[in-house]
C-alpha cells in the first residue's frame, strides 16, 4: 500500500502515521504532536478526515474510547507502509540534496 493513493491528502495521512509510531493517541494529542512536528497543528476536518480514511484503509485502528476520548494506533500494515513512505522519502532526500552540493 502506498500513501501516494490518498493524492493531496497523503501528507496529513502521513504525519498522521508518524505521530502514531511511538505509541497510541487520540485525535487532540495527535493535532498537538504534529504541531511540535511540523510548526503547525492541521485543523479538525483535516486531521479527522486523514484519521478516516487511514481507518478505512486498515493502516490505523481504533482503540477502546477513554472517557469521551477515542485513540487511534498504526496497525501492522500502517507500520510498513510508513516504513516505505519514510525510505522513499529519504532516498529522494538524499538525491535532492547531492544534487544542490553539485551546483
Amino acid at each position: 500500500m502506498s500513501l501516494s493513493e490518498l493524492g493531496r491528502f497523503s501528507e496529513p495521512g502521513l504525519l498522521v502515521l508518524i505521530s502514531l509510531a511511538d505509541g497510541p493517541k487520540h485525535g487532540y494529542a495527535v493535532q498537538e504532536d504534529i504541531g511540535v512536528l511540523t510548526g503547525s497543528r492541521p485543523g479538525p476536518g483535516t486531521l479527522y478526515g486523514a484519521i478516516r480514511r487511514l481507518e478505512e484503509r486498515g493502516l490505523i485502528e481504533a482503540l477502546a474510547p477513554e472517557d469521551r476520548r477515542k485513540p487511534y494506533r498504526l496497525t501492522a500494515v500502517g507500520r510498513r507502509t510508513l516504513q516505505a513512505e519514510l525510505e522513499r522519502a529519504r532516498a529522494v532526500a538524499t538525491v535532492g540534496l547531492r544534487r544542490l552540493a553539485v551546483t
